[in-house]
């Protein structure tokens, strides 16, 4: 969960008027239902009615991971009526650390399986919708189009542009949150009544200057704080009462536990969207590079097997370089290559951090994305005795030294 920088923030603040309940009642609660949501209903804003809301609301949770889990054991706990769960990933020994809603039995099997057991096991009055497949420009209009209300916890920029268009063109309000290290950003995008995910980020960021929770890292709690929020606006949209965040943006700093708040508008500049585009991988990717381009990446590209050939000539004696790691310090932390020296991209192309041009450098990062980026960097600077691990360290880890920890 990452953030691109320079959000647009319109000068003027937005106000929006409090919105109409976005569901109709149900039937009358059950019994089993007045017992478990009672002290739920007590409160006067919520109140029988209210519950009866939530009862028949449909939402849908994008991702059953940091952020989906809090939603969704929330959600349930909650009373929501019908529950979807649309993720495409299986549960990792990573993933525990903050997607509370797996446990280590789960290791392996798909997400929204754990994820539905779970929420089943501590609400069996709801009903789960799985949707085992990734979201993409073939099903996402349609699969919004069964529900009330979407929560938005994706960590990527093409998910979450995919997901702000297809909820325009469905008609759908949706909650986003983001989270990074230990900074949080959460709000209410709603195209009909206010802004959307376009008006705060019109353009994504470029590729790999902003890192990814998998590079960066998350608090972990981080997510409970940012997802609880996301299942308040859900609970507040879906009876009608209190004032949305829709044009609002709240961004958590929880180093200083400090919230503040931005204020939203559309973006008159923006166009309407009237269709998905093709490719949202495309739309938040680098340019193409033209063929020279292409070609002088490759040839400047080695192998992990080739590196540790290099390695041994170099701790030989016969050969003379500089193996450089562009990832965090806490990357390198958890597990690096023997005799690789840390400079972290960002101090590299900001130029904190210069590298010698007389001697051979060699770069690495986690799978060679970073790396390649600084290899461009340093061929555009001039230097000419420069290559990258197009693996990265997972290629080292896997051809070369299995022994050592994934991350």
């Amino acid at each position: 969960m990452d953030f691109p920088a320079g959000p647009h923030v319109p000068e003027a603040p937005a106000e929006h008027e409090s919105l109409p309940a976005l569901v109709q009642p149900a039937p009358a609660l059950l019994p089993e239902e007045m017992l478990r949501y009672s002290r739920q209903i007590i409160i006067p804003e919520i109140g029988l009615l209210g519950q009866r809301r939530l009862k028949n609301a449909r939402v849908l949770v994008i991702g059953a991971g940091g952020l989906g889990s809090p939603a969704l054991l929330y959600l349930a706990a909650a009373g929501i009526g019908t529950i979807g769960i649309i993720d495409d990933d299986v549960v990792d020994v990573s993933n525990l650390q903050r997607q509370v809603i797996h446990g280590t039995a789960s290791v392996g099997e798909l997400k929204t399986d754990s994820a539905a057991r779970r929420i089943t096991d501590l609400n069996p009055l709801l009903n789960v919708r799985v949707h085992a497949q990734r979201l993409d420009v073939s099903n996402a209009v349609d699969i919004f189009s069964d529900y009330d209300l979407v929560l938005d916890g994706t960590d990527n920029f093409a998910t979450r542009y995919l997901v702000n268009d297809a909820a325009s063109l469905a008609g759908k309000p949706y909650i986003w949150g983001s989270i990074l290290r230990f900074d949080g950003q959460v709000s209410v995008f709603w195209d009909a009544h206010g802004p959307n995910y376009r008006d705060l980020y019109p353009t994504p960021p470029p590729p790999g200057t902003v890192p990814s929770c998998s590079e960066g890292g998350v608090f972990g709690v981080l997510c409970a704080q940012v997802g609880s929020v996301m299942v308040a606006e859900a609970i507040k949209l879906i009876t009608g009462v209190g004032r949305s965040l829709l044009g609002r943006l709240l961004i958590l700093d929880s180093l200083d536990m400090r919230w503040r708040e931005v204020s939203l508008r559309p973006d008159p500049s923006l166009p309407p969207i009237t269709a998905l585009l093709e490719s949202y991988d495309d739309f938040c990717s680098m340019p193409e590079l033209d063929a020279a381009g292409i070609r002088r990446t490759k040839e400047h590209s080695i192998s992990a097997t080739r590196l540790a050939e290099l390695l041994k000539a170099r701790a030989a004696g016969s050969e003379d370089f500089l193996l450089i790691d562009v990832r965090e310090s806490g990357e390198a932390e958890i597990v690096s290559i023997p005799g690789a020296i840390l400079a972290p991209r960002g101090a590299i192309l900001s130029g904190e951090i210069e590298l010698p041009r007389e001697r051979e450098i060699i770069l690495h990062c986690k799978s060679g994305g970073r790396s390649s980026e600084v290899l461009r960097h340093l061929l555009d600077a001039g230097y000419s005795d420069v290559r990258h691990v197009s693996g990265g360290i997972l290629d080292w880890i896997s051809d070369v030294d299995p022994s050592l920890p994934a991350y």
